[in-house]
């Protein structure tokens, strides 16, 4: 590869990534105290989205698209409690 080609996917890289970071949304954290199982459990979600990240950040973001992917998984499992908790309260 030509120091040209490797210069400039450092410079898309390095304007790419914090716009990513800028614009993903973080799981949601709106599950009430009437389920403190349920809204501890989406607090660790959260939690660990943000591990995700961090690591993403140490690793240049070069994780393979798995830490992508996690991230997501994790923004399902937190919506998903939440529609565990709205069902309970209809029920």
């Amino acid at each position: 590869m030509s120091k040209s080609l490797v210069r400039a996917l450092v410079i898309v890289t390095a304007i790419a990534a914090p716009l990513t970071i800028a614009f993903a949304k973080d799981p949601a954290d709106n599950i009430g105290q009437r389920h403190p199982n349920l809204a501890a459990a989406q607090d660790l979600v959260g939690k660990a989205y943000s591990k995700v990240e961090a690591a993403q950040a140490a690793n240049e973001f070069d994780l393979g698209g798995h830490a992508k992917r996690a991230k997501e998984a994790l923004k399902l499992a937190a919506d998903e409690m939440k529609l565990a908790a709205e069902f309970a309260n209809k029920h």
